[in-house]
């Protein structure tokens, strides 16, 4: 790969000059040049500019798992390691994941319900279950708090809201938006966290009103709401760099651009779409 590039920069720079930057001897470069490129190599220079697309595309999300996917559903017949080793060569890397804060407000005398899901996140077809979560993001002004729902089948945002105000309003919010998008069919259940704003009576009326079922985690165990979990720890990884959110305002931007964008449109999924 490093002599190929040699080769496509010829006339820019001198030989002499690439080889050193590239730490390869001229030697090398010259003995290539008369060597027939051999059929993979051919495909391997036909193929990078492709995985470097899928990539870029992703604005640098993607690990080479989701870039292989990529590549396959645009026609391309490659393996995954294939993927990996042009991917490594290219220096192409996603960026790094970052631990995402959230916030649950547990302790209050509000009616709770039974774990109904019980870690059972594998669903049939859409609107059986849904699950929500509200987690804050830091701004240059405070925090700004974002509330979600997902429907389990497809792993699909169906309403979310941002706030500034860490009230059951954010909450409710988004549900009554999930609601509008898609009506409430018969059966449909509702999972969270214990938290205040999924136990409060102004949550609790809208469900009922809609003749929603309630199932919620068991009390300080995270894992019994892994999906949402799951999608927070996936928006703040894929965000682009977030330091400079002035506020709540900001924060709503890049979130309708994210999830109605590119995580509900365009994100390869490991489950049904």
């Amino acid at each position: 790969m490093k002599y190929a590039a040699i080769a496509a920069h010829v006339g820019a720079y001198t030989v002499a000059f690439m080889c050193r930057v590239l730490g390869v001897a001229p030697s090398g470069y010259y003995a290539w040049l008369k060597c027939p490129t051999s059929k993979r190599a051919q495909q391997d220079d036909a193929l990078q500019p492709h995985v470097r697309a899928a990539f870029q595309a992703s604005k640098q999300r993607y690990g080479s798992p989701r870039v292989h996917a990529e590549l396959r559903a645009q026609g391309h017949r490659v393996g995954r390691k294939r993927v990996a080793r042009l991917m490594r060569e290219d220096g192409l890397r996603a960026r790094s994941r970052r631990r995402f804060r959230h916030t649950t407000l547990s302790k209050h005398c509000e009616p709770v319900a039974p774990n109904v899901v019980a870690r059972q996140f594998e669903v049939s077809a859409p609107n059986q279950v849904w699950v929500s979560d509200l987690t804050y993001l830091p701004t240059q002004t405070g925090f700004a708090y974002l509330a979600v729902i997902l429907d389990l089948f497809a792993r699909r945002v169906v309403g979310w809201a941002v706030s500034d105000n860490l009230d059951a309003t954010v909450a409710v919010t988004a549900l009554q938006r999930a609601l509008a998008l898609r009506p409430a069919p018969a059966g449909l259940l509702h999972h969270s966290d214990r938290g205040v704003h999924y136990a409060c009576a102004d949550y609790r009326a809208v469900l009922e009103n809609h003749g929603v079922r309630r199932s919620m985690s068991r009390k300080g165990n995270c894992w019994d709401n892994a999906v949402a979990e799951s999608f927070f720890s996936s928006l703040k990884f894929e965000l682009e760099d977030n330091a400079q959110w002035r506020d709540a305002h900001d924060v709503e931007h890049d979130v309708a651009a994210y999830i109605d964008g590119f995580y509900n449109a365009d994100r390869r999924h490991s489950h049904n779409r």
